[in-house]
């Protein structure tokens, strides 16, 4: 008899325990065999059934620039990953694969007749690219091509296709872009060079228009300008002296015709050449003052020493009319008594006249060219007055053809530059596409993998029997334990009978357990030998 006490509910653990899990094994083992070895044999055995496919695959080589980017900058892409994507997508069209799927007899196997776009995804499918990365900076230093066929003669002779289009493509693609960056920067050049010639030709019509007053000709506006009042200054000058001249030969003719009316002393001379005289130590007087102050070549000194020869002249002459006319006998009295009456027609007159006419001539000529000077005067002062506003006017103009300038000078540049990198691409000196080995000849089939399909059906069936196992432990509602006994009865148990086996339940135990170890080592069997046998055939 079972004795119980009253004893406060328990709260019981619903998680797992050692026992437990024992207890489950004892029961469910054969059931988690059989799931474990069936989910490996379906995988197993489908990786012997799906038709092998061979992988044939290449690496290329990406290789820089030959000329140092120094000597000749590429004009073409730089993003080399953005241009495989480009010669990518133009490979993978429909009309470049359908031509060597006709050229290569393709997907032309099976019971359904394929249509050429089925063909043509198939292939797309079936081609692989990877691209390979330095590991430092991340750059694309090569990259893979395989295709993926039943035959392996037929899945290399895909790639070397593949790969022949994608060095032709490549070198292609970078010509075709040299070429159109020259021609746009040609294009570009012409436009500038339109835009300068016209800029030009403003400039041109501007100086034309306004030649003399333009800002670089302001220093030798400023230069003529000085030069030409100097002129006048001197003109002006010579002009007054001129002047002064004429009023001097004026002074002298006034003095010959009252010497030539004054009495005569004893020995023939004029009374007045005294004062002629005083007027010639006076004037050699002022030129020894202005002598020791300025050069021979002094308008004062010159135009007193002119006077001064003139007048010595003039008083020779005058003597020696005197001396003549008291020499001659009484026959040519008469003359010189008319001569002496009517001095105009005296030799020193005639001189003195010729002198004054020659004067006034001078003194005309001296009055226009002041005039011509003052007009050029006049016509610089107003260059050099308008050249601000031709300065504003010339800087707005000259902005704009100095912008023009330096953007036709910067394309024309890039031009010269372009053509070399265009020159460079097609010798096939820029950066290329290099097959490091021929597309390989695969000995193996790349799928089915036999060793991996083989773990991938141990973890289904492991995962299957998991499954199986916790399926029927939810459906049974037996209780299995003690814990699940003592949880259900309300008092705490004092005592408990031990379970009496008899010998022949005893038996079936062991053979139960015999039979569940030997099930277990011909599992295992199975599988290991499975796994031996698709690992020779790799």
């Amino acid at each position: 008899m079972v004795e119980v006490s009253e004893i406060p509910e328990e709260q019981t653990s619903g998680g797992l325990d050692a026992q437990r899990i024992l207890g489950i094994v004892r029961r469910r083992h054969m059931y988690f065999l059989i799931a474990l070895v069936v989910g490996w044999a379906a995988i197993w055995g489908a990786s012997w059934v799906l038709p092998a496919r061979y992988k044939s695959g290449t690496l290329i080589l990406v290789e820089q620039p030959t000329m140092p980017k120094n000597y000749v900058e590429p004009n073409v892409s730089e993003d080399l990953q953005d241009r495989l994507q480009s010669i990518s997508q133009q490979i993978l069209s429909r009309t470049r694969l359908l031509l060597i799927i006709d050229k290569l007899h393709l997907y032309s196997t099976g019971r359904h007749v394929k249509t050429p776009d089925e063909k043509v995804d198939l292939m797309r499918r079936d081609i692989d690219i990877e691209l390979v990365q330095d590991s430092h900076n991340q750059s694309i230093t090569a990259f893979k091509i395989s295709y993926s066929a039943h035959d392996p003669r037929v899945a290399q002779q895909v790639t070397s296709e593949l790969t022949d289009l994608f060095i032709d493509e490549n070198l292609k693609v970078r010509q075709q872009e040299s070429e159109d960056t020259t021609k746009f920067i040609e294009s570009q050049l012409e436009n500038a060079r339109t835009s300068l010639a016209e800029q030009e030709a403003r400039v041109r019509e501007f100086e034309g228009k306004h030649e003399g007053e333009l800002p670089s000709q302001q220093a030798s506006n400023l230069q003529i300008l000085s030069g030409l009042q100097a002129q006048l200054q001197n003109e002006q000058d010579a002009l007054n002296n001129a002047k002064q001249q004429r009023i001097y030969f004026q002074a002298l003719m006034e003095q010959y015709r009252t010497l030539r009316g004054t009495a005569k002393t004893a020995d023939g001379a004029p009374t007045d050449l005294p004062a002629m005289d005083r007027e010639l130590e006076t004037l050699r007087s002022k030129l020894a003052d202005l002598s020791a102050h300025y050069t021979d070549r002094y308008p004062d000194v010159q135009n007193l020493k002119t006077q001064i020869a003139n007048t010595e002249k003039l008083r020779d002459r005058l003597l020696a009319d005197l001396k003549k006319s008291s020499s001659e006998p009484h026959s040519d009295k008469g003359a010189a008594a008319q001569d002496a009456e009517d001095p105009s027609h005296s030799p020193a007159m005639l001189q003195l006249q010729g002198q004054v006419q020659a004067n006034q001539v001078e003194i005309t000529n001296r009055e226009q060219a002041i005039s011509s000077l003052k007009g050029r005067v006049g016509l610089y002062q107003e260059r050099l007055n308008n050249e601000p506003a031709r300065e504003q006017e010339m800087a707005d103009l000259t902005r704009g053809y100095e912008q023009s300038k330096a953007n036709y000078d910067d394309l024309l540049k890039k031009k010269n530059e372009s053509e070399m990198a265009t020159s460079m691409e097609q010798m096939q000196q820029g950066e290329r596409f290099r097959m490091l080995d021929p597309p390989s000849l695969p000995a193996k089939p790349d799928f089915p993998n036999r060793i991996k399909l083989c773990g991938i059906g141990l973890g289904v069936g492991f995962a299957l029997g998991l499954v199986l196992v916790a399926g029927l432990e939810l459906m049974d509602d037996r209780l299995q334990s003690e814990k699940e006994i003592k949880a259900l009865l309300p008092a705490a148990i004092i005592s408990e009978i031990p379970e009496i086996l008899i010998p022949s339940e005893e038996r079936s135990n062991k053979r139960r357990v015999a039979a569940g170890w030997a099930v277990a080592a011909l599992v295992a069997v199975t599988i290991l030998a499975g796994s031996a046998l698709s690992y020779l055939h790799e």
